[in-house]
C-alpha cells in the first residue's frame, strides 16, 4: 500500500488496517496515527515504535502479554501464524515442540510475560539458541529486550504492508 493512501485514511480506516500491527494492541496504532502525515515509511515505523516505548510500563506489559508463545498450538493472529510458519515453527518434531514448550513455561514463570523474538529471517535453531541464552537474563533486561523485539516485529509487519 502506498504511503500517500495511508496518510489519507480516515481514523476508522487506519485503525482497521493497522490496529493489529502490535499484537492485540490497537492503542499502538491509535497513538501512531496522531503522528500523520508520515514523510516516509520509516517515519511511520518510528511512530509505531515510539508509541510502544513511550507507553506506561503497565501498557507495555499488557502488550508483551498479548504475544503468543513461540511454537504454540494455540490460535494465533494471521501475522503471527505466517511469521512462525515462515521459520518452520509449525513443523517441529515432538521433541523440539516439547523443548520449546518447556522453555516457554520456564520463561513465563520467571518473567511473567512470554518470550518474544522477531522470527523473520531467523532459523528455528537461532530462535532456540536465543531462547536458551535469554532465559538466563534478569527480568528487567528481558523486559527491555522483549520491547525491542516487539519494535522489530512492528517494523517487519509495516515494511510488508507500506511502501513509498
Amino acid at each position: 500500500m502506498k504511503l500517500s493512501l495511508v496518510n489519507a485514511m480516515s481514523a476508522a480506516e487506519f485503525l482497521a488496517e493497522f490496529g493489529g500491527i502490535a499484537e492485540h494492541s490497537a492503542w499502538v496504532a491509535e497513538s501512531a496515527m496522531a503522528k500523520r502525515p508520515y514523510a516516509t515509511p520509516a517515519a511511520m515505523i518510528a511512530a509505531f515504535q515510539q508509541a510502544v516505548l513511550d507507553a506506561s510500563k503497565t501498557a507495555q506489559l499488557a502488550l508483551l502479554n498479548a504475544h503468543p508463545d513461540l511454537a504454540t498450538k494455540a490460535k494465533l493472529t494471521q501475522d503471527s501464524t505466517n511469521e512462525q510458519k515462515g521459520v518452520g515453527l509449525d513443523q517441529l518434531s515432538k521433541s523440539e515442540f516439547g523443548h520449546f514448550t518447556s522453555l516457554n513455561n520456564a520463561y513465563k514463570a520467571k518473567n511473567h510475560f512470554p518470550f518474544i523474538f522477531a522470527v523473520k529471517g531467523a532459523t528455528k535453531d537461532q530462535i532456540l539458541a536465543g531462547f536458551e541464552q535469554r532465559i538466563q537474563n534478569d527480568t528487567e533486561t528481558e523486559f527491555k529486550t522483549a520491547l525491542h523485539q516487539v519494535c522489530k516485529i512492528i517494523a517487519f509487519r509495516l515494511e510488508a504492508k507500506v511502501d513509498a
